[in-house]
């Protein structure tokens, strides 16, 4: 395939870009993202160095006949459909068929009726390619034991994006993000569906934090926070549409879920902020490290440095969406 042409001034903006981030000048890189992206040109930051690509690349038709997407808008939406069922679960699949599969027969075995399941296959390794085109041939044969929607990317879109993808596809109500790779061992689905039956509680989920500032987070044991920060998480399918959709440029799993936990409490200044709440005792365990997580850790400090920034953007000025921990009793 020929490599398109990348002209002058994005490739010098790039240029200009990196060299910004080794300074540690993050508002000048995020300027410098916008101009590229303006271009029509998406950048991947790889360390020190970065990749460029076309913003939109085409959908294509593989050799089994399916779809792959080039990019999230253009795959068909649900949203606009009447809601049906009790949840739907967004899953990406990358590289590591084996946590997939560990996640997707717990949640077949536990979830209860009116359960459905999206796994977005972003650009996923041949292995992974394997086990997918398994649950879409239990999906036609009608054997699956809770439904499973699998929607491919023609390249690897990023976490944002994906998830974005999934949520496009979702039926059911309400929204629940789950990492592959998390032992499932009971039913999540309901506590979770149940716990927003309260119109005052805007997310919730199994890991969250509270703040006195909204640039400082601590990891809290239960009950009222000021953001959740780890999967399971869930939340109301009409919110999305109100509200989304997700930023995809966030580079951090944890600051988007920070970021977006803000966007659904806010009511507004003036307004009384909705919940989130961390549900004590899910029954999921951890299993490792996420999988595709950078293995740089000064790349990973970059990234949460810079989502911590558009984070206080938009929400350093709103004390009101701020839940200190609890004093000891």
């Amino acid at each position: 395939m020929t490599r398109p042409h990348v002209p002058e001034a994005v490739l010098t903006a790039a240029h200009d870009r990196a060299r910004a981030r080794a300074e540690g000048d993050w508002a000048e890189a995020d300027r410098l993202r916008g101009v590229i992206e303006a271009a029509g040109w998406r950048i991947v930051d790889r360390g020190t160095d970065f990749s460029l690509s076309l913003a939109q690349a085409p959908d294509v038709r593989d050799e089994a006949g399916r779809i792959r997407y080039g990019s999230g808008r253009g795959v068909p939406s649900r949203l606009e459909e009447p809601p049906s069922g009790l949840a739907t679960i967004v899953l990406v699949a990358t590289d590591h068929p084996e946590a997939l599969d560990r996640t997707l027969s717990g949640l077949r075995d536990r979830s209860p009726t009116g359960t459905s399941i999206v796994v977005v296959a972003d650009a996923p390794s041949p292995e992974q390619s394997n086990g997918l085109e398994s649950l879409e041939a239990e999906a036609r044969d009608g054997t699956s034991a809770a439904p499973v929607d699998v929607v491919w990317t023609s390249r690897r879109l990023g976490h944002a994006v994906a998830v974005d993808i999934g949520i496009r596809r979702a039926a059911a109500p309400v929204l629940i993000l789950l990492r592959a790779g998390v032992r499932v061992a009971g039913d999540l689905v309901t506590p979770l569906a149940r716990a927003l039956d309260d119109p005052t509680v805007a997310i919730v989920g199994g890991r969250g934090a509270t703040s006195s500032d909204l640039r400082h987070f601590e990891d809290a044991p239960g009950g009222a926070v000021a953001v959740i920060v780890g999967e399971p998480v869930a939340f109301r399918r009409a919110d999305y549409v109100e509200r989304g959709p997700l930023d995809e440029r966030f580079g951090s799993d944890r600051q988007l879920l920070i970021w977006w936990s803000l966007v659904l409490r806010d009511m507004g200044p003036g307004g009384s902020p909705r919940r989130a709440v961390q549900l004590a005792d899910l029954p999921f365990e951890e299993q490792g490290a996420a999988p595709g997580a950078t293995a740089d850790p000064g790349d990973r400090d970059r990234k949460t440095k810079r989502d911590g920034y558009r984070i206080l953007d938009r929400f350093g000025g709103r004390p009101d969406l701020a839940v200190p921990s609890a004093e000891p009793g």
